[in-house]
């Protein structure tokens, strides 16, 4: 059967707050628990179909992958029944899944759900937790930021210690339950009506302990690995944006899953060239002769193709000319453009004829003895 619409599932609008989907899903999380209702099937399909919408919408990322592009956006993100950590849910809810007597919430996903609870812990009592992101600063050329390219990085993550095969036992025999939670991570001490889960102090809430820790990773199950990747840098990549490598971050304790590389771009600036979105900007020097009479002037692009441009006759100093498509690519095949801004050079010196005629211009043409100034309107059009 299709999935329903998240926003359908838990009865909330698109426009609806964080705090109105968190209490749409206590509403039905306590009208579907599995402990209110035994042996109602349908009703626990309905708590596994709020849990799941819950998740996506009560995640700001999450959120705005699926409100643009429905459930593909979620995609590869987890979901209900495809190992999902419901920690969120768990931290957010503890009272809904832990108020109805037994089962518990690690006991309730495990039914639910199957394989591990919603805190990670492994049906071993162990906890898998997801590994750290990771960051990688990169330089690129002004040019490889504007064409893309293809890179080779180097960099130190954690990784599954080879020594214990990253169970973090020298011996082998891996870990054990913890005797003093029973692998939950968590005692609860009672007080009257009020019941207060603590971290268990024997394990440090990991549910399992290590008699005898690996000496190479101290119990860790983890070790430093040198890695190189290849990252390919799109075309039109700006200064300070990233890149997300999934998978590429540290391996995750107990065999959790690994974290993700973000790579970020600092771009170098350009001896010539600058950028403003998909559009490229630089100056090229005219003659006065030729502001006056105009032209045609030749240059060289960002890539190196000499191109000619024509200038008018009357160009005034800063006077911007737009060549198209000889910008930024930018998605779907076309490129943003090029404004060459044209700086008028006056001669610092003539030769006797060069004085003589623009001493003829001037009794031709007239000088404004008295200028006035010019309205901050006119220079900013």
């Amino acid at each position: 059967m299709a999935k329903r619409d998240y926003y359908e599932v838990l009865g909330v609008g698109k426009d609806s707050s964080k705090d109105d989907i968190k209490k749409a899903y206590r509403r039905l999380a306590i009208q579907n628990h599995p402990d209110k209702n035994p042996g109602d099937k349908a009703a626990e399909e309905r708590f596994k179909e709020a849990t799941e919408a819950y998740e996506v919408l009560g995640d700001d990322q999450k959120r705005q992958a699926y409100d643009q592009f429905g459930f593909a956006g979620v995609e590869g993100m987890g979901g209900a029944g495809s190992g999902q950590d419901f920690s969120s849910v768990f931290k957010d809810f503890e009272d809904i899944f832990g108020g109805f007597g037994g089962g518990g919430f690690s006991n309730i996903f495990d039914t639910l759900f199957g394989g591990g609870g919603a805190d990670g812990r492994s049906r071993g009592g162990e906890r898998a937790t997801r590994g750290a992101n990771l960051r990688y600063d990169l330089e690129l050329s002004f040019e490889q930021a504007v064409f893309g390219t293809a890179v080779e990085i180097a960099y130190t993550k954690n990784d599954s210690c080879k020594t214990c095969h990253g169970s973090g036992s020298a011996d082998g025999a891996g870990k054990r339950v913890c005797p003093t939670c029973q692998g939950s991570g968590q005692v609860r001490r009672s007080s009257g009506f009020f019941s207060i889960a603590q971290t268990c102090p024997s394990c440090r809430g990991e549910g399992s302990v290590i008699e005898k820790p690996c000496r190479e990773c101290a119990g860790s199950g983890l070790a430093k690995k040198k890695q190189k990747i290849k990252v390919t840098i799109p075309p039109g990549v700006e200064d300070g944006k990233r890149v997300s490598i999934p998978g590429q971050g540290d391996t995750g304790p107990n065999g959790g899953a690994p974290g993700d590389l973000y790579v970020f771009m600092h771009v170098r600036g350009h001896e010539y060239f600058e950028r403003d979105g998909a559009d490229l900007y630089c100056a090229i020097p005219i003659s006065l002769t030729m502001a006056a009479l105009g032209g045609e002037v030749a240059f060289d692009t960002i890539e190196g193709k000499k191109i000619k441009v024509s200038v008018p006759a009357g160009s005034q100093y800063g006077k911007m000319l737009r060549v198209r498509e000889e910008g930024v690519p930018v998605p779907g095949g076309r490129r943003g453009d090029l404004y060459l801004k044209l700086l008028v050079q006056v001669p610092q010196k003539l030769t006797k004829r060069g004085r003589e005629l623009l001493e003829q211009l001037r009794e031709n043409e007239g000088e404004q003895a008295e200028p006035q100034p010019v309205k901050l309107s006119e220079l900013k059009s």
